[in-house]
């Protein structure tokens, strides 16, 4: 028995310490100020990503999103299925909300199934954050291509295309 605690003991202290997270700056005041996304942008950025994937051969859904995640624009392909309309804003939610690419986010699926929990997460790749220097302003989500990658590549290429980004 104490073999067994000391092999404990030892695997434990041996294990490689986990680094803290720096610490985040809280606001002083009563206010803070954020960069929003326009309602022009996001309107350029749901038609760009549709005529990105209409232009490899894909009817899809892009959506919009502000940095809380609320529907600024929403752009349908006159094909694409219905279940694309939800699928491109639980994307863009989701994306907006992790502050990431809903394709890496579900690469940490695994090690937080947690994550697939959460209210009106869509852990599919195709949310991209839109990223005005270091904020996240906003997120595009695209739903109807064969594969969440290509969903993921038409919201990067209208992120470059329409914010240059």
């Amino acid at each position: 028995m104490k073999n067994i605690a000391l092999i404990t003991l030892l695997t434990a202290s041996t294990a490689p310490a986990q680094q803290a997270p720096a610490p985040v700056n809280l606001a002083t005041t009563p206010t803070v100020q954020v960069t929003a996304l326009s309602l022009d942008a996001a309107n350029r950025l749901a038609m760009q990503a549709v005529a990105q994937c209409a232009a490899a051969g894909y009817h899809v859904t892009a959506t919009v999103v502000d940095r809380s995640g609320v529907t600024l624009a929403v752009a349908r392909s006159e094909n694409a299925g219905p279940h694309t309309v939800g699928a491109s804003y639980g994307k863009a939610f989701t994306s907006a909300s992790g502050r990431n690419l809903t394709s890496e986010m579900a690469k940490g699926l695994q090690n937080n199934p947690g994550l697939a929990a959460i209210p009106g997460y869509l852990l599919l790749a195709g949310g991209v954050p839109v990223r005005i220097g270091a904020a996240v302003v906003g997120a595009v989500g695209v739903g109807g291509a064969p594969s969440g990658l290509i969903d993921e590549k038409c919201a990067t290429d209208a992120l470059k295309a329409v914010l240059g980004l």
